[in-house]
């Protein structure tokens, strides 16, 4: 049974039958459901791959405008022979399709065939270091083979299980390193590793990426700057060429900006891009440089080794122009600790940059929290694990663009329909304060999405986003950011993965469209169902239930069936 619970309608509006507790922080409703079960455990185990695409059985009524494909990445192949991958973010990528025409739906998907994988196979073992898992030396060689096997440099992995998105024409799954996959959509066979160092100065990119009207493509990633010092360099990857050239060959940097610290860049998984503005958060879980060229081959260590939190050194925003494009190096703003990794949205208002954020309190790392052996835990394990690590919020922040030093001491902000301050200092920095718009315990409102096409970049009512619990999904969210109202779809023992949200053709309304989730309910007959949302009141519309289970899924992105 599914319910929606909103503070616009009330508690008298939902259907309840499961074990529940409410608690209303920052004006939110917050449902905590418990899974004694653990059936949660099942989107973590390993899967084949399909020769074919599945039918499914469809329930409800598709609209009838709906027809594409959902694509999404994530983990399939969680152990190689007797080696297991450790971490959530470690297990080889699968490549998943929904597949919608005239109503009827089929599901499809297969290996991404990078080196890490094809070897991993061959080998029976785990050949290429993940973020981690660290790859050994094969024990069949002798044991000089083996020690200079740990001299031969990082082998860095290409298993590209984060996200999919557009390219000019082509299509790409990706990680965080230098290496993109090209995949066919339609077939999801893997047709060509890219790597990025070829075309562009970074040593990876984001996995979020933003895209224009005109299909231009914008990323960041960090890269080595002026003196051998770091910095982040904001790429431009342009929009389908005329003459049907390859667009990442005509790539280029647009912008760099400064790292706080020489030879320990933040991590980053994403970034804002208003009409003017680029956005990039620098928070404080660092990448110890030195570690990871020092000790990577001498003692195994994987990605995860190399990371480091500093709790004094807080969270820097950073703000570039984008035409002509220049680092905006007089603005220099502060903030305590916090995570970051995925932005929601910004835009400008009235000489203001407003930055909407999922946050996790402190610099403790939360991908500290992602190993499968705690995901897989018992209920209350999990639960326990997770009253360790940092608190999840959802911010606003607010920039302003105009500082006068004689406004010193007060708050710059003079929006109306925000908490959040600014207040200069006198050392010249400007320090921020939130206005939190979602908050409840261990109640995480991550993996968010918007009207993309519509409101990225401008002023916006509504974010949809995976409800954590525990770290746990157990529910989608939509949320509004002006009255921080909440509404929700959930099921019992049921597991969403990110909302992916269509607008319909011709729309007028923010949140006329649907979204498209992929669920996972272990003991139903049909184990698996794309869900279909009506956006704007939460409820289901369709569902197209599949016999199989579908693990993990990270993000996504629809492809419409073009006439």
């Amino acid at each position: 049974m599914c319910f929606i619970i909103s503070t616009e309608m009330g508690l008298s509006g939902a259907r309840l039958t499961l074990t529940q507790q409410h608690d209303v922080l920052c004006d939110v409703c917050v449902f905590s459901v418990e899974h004694p079960a653990a059936g949660y455990r099942k989107i973590f185990e390993t899967v084949e791959e399909l020769n074919e695409p599945l039918p499914t059985e469809v329930t409800g009524v598709l609209p009838s405008w709906l027809s594409g494909s959902l694509l999404r990445m994530g983990p399939g192949l969680f152990e190689v022979g007797a080696e297991p991958f450790h971490h959530l973010f470690d297990g080889q990528a699968l490549i998943h399709k929904f597949d919608l025409r005239e109503g009827h739906v089929t599901y499809h998907r297969r290996y991404i065939r990078s080196d890490a994988y094809v070897r991993a196979m061959a080998e029976k073992r785990v050949v290429i270091t993940e973020f981690g898992t660290a790859a050994y030396p094969d024990p069949c060689k002798n044991i000089f083979s083996r020690f200079f096997t740990y001299f031969q440099g990082i082998e860095v992995t290409d298993n590209c299980l984060v996200n999919i998105y557009p390219i000019g024409e082509d299509f790409y799954a990706v990680t965080e390193t230098n290496f993109i996959t090209k995949v066919d959509p339609d077939s999801l066979e893997t047709l060509k590793k890219v790597d990025l160092c070829d075309y562009l100065s970074v040593n990876g990119v984001t996995a979020h990426p933003h895209t224009d009207a005109d299909g231009s493509v914008y990323n960041i990633g960090n890269c080595f700057g002026k003196n051998m010092s770091l910095a982040y360099n904001i790429i431009k990857i342009p929009p389908p060429q005329k003459d049907g050239s390859d667009p990442l060959k005509r790539s280029e940097v647009v912008v760099q900006l400064p790292s706080s610290e020489r030879f320990k860049p933040s991590y980053v998984h994403s970034f804002g891009m208003t009409e003017n503005h680029f956005v990039f958060v620098e928070q404080p879980v660092k990448i110890n440089l030195l570690k990871f060229l020092s000790s990577w081959s001498l003692r195994g260590t994987n990605y995860m080794d190399c990371f480091e939190s500093n709790e004094y050194i807080g969270t820097w925003f950073h703000v570039a122009t984008r035409d002509p494009a220049a680092y905006l190096s007089s603005h220099k703003f502060r903030t305590s600790a916090f995570n970051v990794f995925h932005h929601i949205n910004a835009y400008e208002d009235q000489g203001f940059i407003v930055v909407d954020l999922c946050t996790w309190k402190g610099s403790d790392f939360v991908y500290n929290y992602l190993y499968l052996a705690n995901m897989r835990a018992e209920w209350d394990k999990v639960k326990e694990s997770a009253m360790r690590a940092p608190q999840p919020e959802v911010r606003r922040y607010v920039l302003p663009l105009d500082i006068y030093r004689e406004e010193q001491g007060k708050n710059l902000v003079s929006l109306s329909y925000t908490t959040a301050t600014a207040v200069l200092r006198s050392d010249g920095t400007v320090w921020l304060e939130p206005e939190v718009l979602f908050s409840g315990p261990r109640q995480a409102f991550e993996f968010p999405q918007i009207n993309y096409s519509r409101c990225s970049g401008k002023n916006y009512r509504y974010v949809y986003g995976l409800g954590l619990n525990h770290f746990i999904p157990d529910r989608i969210v939509k949320l509004n950011v002006r009255t921080k109202d909440t509404r929700l779809w959930q099921e019992e023992d049921s597991y969403p993965s990110e909302p992916l949200f269509i607008p319909t053709p011709e729309a007028i309304d923010e949140d006329d469209g649907v979204l498209l989730s992929i669920v996972v309910k272990p003991g139903a007959e049909r184990p698996s169902f794309l869900l279909v949302l009506d956006a704007r009141q939460m409820t289901e519309l369709a569902r197209a239930s599949v016999n199989t289970i579908i693990p993990v899924t990270l993000h996504g992105t629809y492809k419409p069936r073009t006439p």
